[in-house]
């Protein structure tokens, strides 16, 4: 019987959706970090669960011809796969995509999916920091411990320069009051902003000084907003007018700069000429606007009051090919349910769903549209295999499934899977 402190020899099978990777035990089941599959390893049992053990690696036996040493502190945010060499990562997170698939929706997928690899250095556009003891940092995995961004390479180098300015700011005029700091830049971090989330008012001197910290753009928090609040960027096309999207500092937006255009092309491209588009949780129009760009028009909806502003404001600059849309999308489809004609059917429908996917209300009201494509974008892949399972049941097919590495050296994959149907 396996208890908690255990120090156990391991042959690790394969990966697991989280970063962890699987092993046994006499039939049970041993989640591990720090290993690569294909390893002996030394690990020791940190808890366990419900049938499930969670260990940590303490020592190679055996190690991977792709296990690199971690200049950095693996623990860090962002770092979970960091010893694994990158081209190894991408065969991993194609694994974990298809393997979801086949277990959560009992699916086989029509082809090997491809991941898109990025940079691993400085591809973050936005980040939450915690600021604790005067410093500012991710938190280590597991734990409220600030550790250094600097040393995960998340960030570009003056990003982390304007942090370390910031940080020193804050430790002569804001100590003690602010705790967390959201980070937006656009793709050449021309323009950056944070926003300061503050256990109390801060009062205008405070945030003057702050503000002029230099390598910031603009500043916000409860108090108000020094500066501009917005990041903007400009996305070339292939072949197409390029896009411009502004964003709220607290605004959700895809997080990296060097995939961007690539997953936007990609989205875009399932769309076929002038066809009518329903684009769900749009968030500031990224699709929509690529969409749009292609030649469809698009009805663009988000809930989120933030998002929804940057939406209109970037949906003025398209001569009415975009309508933005504020409200909850299970408002609006179940409105669009009542309302509607045959006539009415959106030729395709995309949905980027919050890590959570869609909820029952929603799906529902998607599936009762019966459009001929859906193109479904996620950012957790058990979710999108969940929901792509009522889809087929409602009818639809996959055609295909793609991934987009946002986040090296992390387990988490942006997903596309197209959707054709009903039938």
């Amino acid at each position: 019987m396996l208890r908690a402190g255990d120090a156990l020899p391991l042959t690790i099978e394969k990966p697991a959706a989280g970063g962890r990777m699987i092993a046994r035990v006499h039939g049970q089941i041993v989640l591990v970090t720090g290993a690569i599959p294909g390893e002996r390893v030394l690990a020791r049992i940190e808890r366990l669960g419900k049938g499930v053990a969670y260990a940590q690696t303490i020592g190679i036996e055996e190690a991977s011809a792709d296990r690199r040493a971690v200049d950095g502190e693996p623990g860090c945010g962002g770092c979970l796969y960091a010893h694994i060499a990158y081209p190894r990562q991408i065969g991993i997170k194609s694994l974990v995509i298809a393997d979801a698939f086949a277990r959560i929706a009992r699916l086989r997928l029509p082809a090997a999916v491809t991941v898109a690899a990025s940079p691993e250095e400085g591809y973050r556009m936005r980040a939450r920091l915690h600021v604790r003891s005067g410093g500012i940092g991710f938190f280590r995995e597991g734990t409220h411990e600030v550790c250094d961004a600097r040393r995960t390479r998340q960030l570009l180098p003056a990003t982390v320069d304007a942090l370390d300015r910031l940080g020193a700011a804050i430790r002569s005029h804001g100590r003690g009051t602010i705790r967390e700091i959201e980070l937006a830049e656009n793709v050449d971090a021309s323009e950056r902003v944070v926003h300061l989330d503050a256990s109390a008012p801060l009062d205008a001197r405070t945030m003057e000084v702050l503000a002029r910290t230099d390598g910031l753009t603009g500043l916000t928090s409860r108090s108000g907003t020094q500066g501009r609040p917005h990041v903007t960027d400009v996305i070339a096309l292939d072949g197409h007018t390029a896009v411009s999207l502004r964003r709220h500092v607290l605004a959700f937006f895809q997080g990296n700069r060097f995939l961007l255009r690539d997953l936007a092309g990609h989205v875009g491209a399932q769309v076929t000429g002038a066809a009518g588009v329903l684009d769900l949780y749009a968030g500031a129009g990224l699709f929509a606007l690529t969409a749009a760009a292609r030649g469809a028009r698009v009805t663009a909806v988000e809930g989120d009051r933030v998002g929804a502003a940057d939406l209109a404001a970037n949906c003025a600059t398209t001569n009415g090919a975009v309508t933005p849309v504020h409200d909850a999308v299970e408002a609006f489809v179940g409105r669009v349910q009542r309302q509607r004609k045959r006539t009415d059917v959106p030729q395709t429908v995309i949905v980027d769903p919050p890590r959570a996917g869609m909820s029952r209300e929603a799906l529902d009201g998607v599936l009762g549209l019966e459009s001929p494509l859906i193109v479904y974008v996620s950012c957790d892949v058990a979710t999108l295999a969940r929901d792509v399972r009522r889809m087929v049941d409602a009818g639809y097919a996959i055609d295909r499934v793609d991934g987009f590495d946002l986040f090296p050296n992390t387990p988490h994959v942006e997903t596309v899977a197209v959707m054709s149907g009903p039938r």
